[in-house]
């Protein structure tokens, strides 16, 4: 399943880039979570980043960890290519 990550860096972790982005992206692998890809932002949010994970479970253990070790947080929403939507419509007219 593929979920969008909205993400917050803690202040603390913004002058140590490299170390977060080595750890976060250890523990994704160790939970079997693939990254498609990242965005940094500006506004709410410092990043955006695009997952595919195992289940649900995967995502959340990724979450909590992240906040846990004080990397900052995560708000995290499941997503849905165009093609899967328009067939589950198509299934449940």
């Amino acid at each position: 399943m593929k979920y969008v990550l909205l993400g917050s860096i803690s202040p603390s972790w913004i002058g140590k880039q490299a170390e977060r982005l080595t750890k976060s992206n250890a523990k994704l692998e160790q939970l079997g979570i693939k990254q498609e890809s990242v965005l940094y932002t500006q506004g709410q949010y410092d990043f955006v980043e695009t997952i595919e994970a195992p289940g649900p479970e995967s995502v959340l253990g990724f979450t909590i960890w992240y906040s846990r070790v004080g990397f900052g947080s995560i708000q995290t929403l499941p997503a849905f290519e165009d093609q899967e939507v328009r067939k589950i419509i198509k299934e449940n007219k």
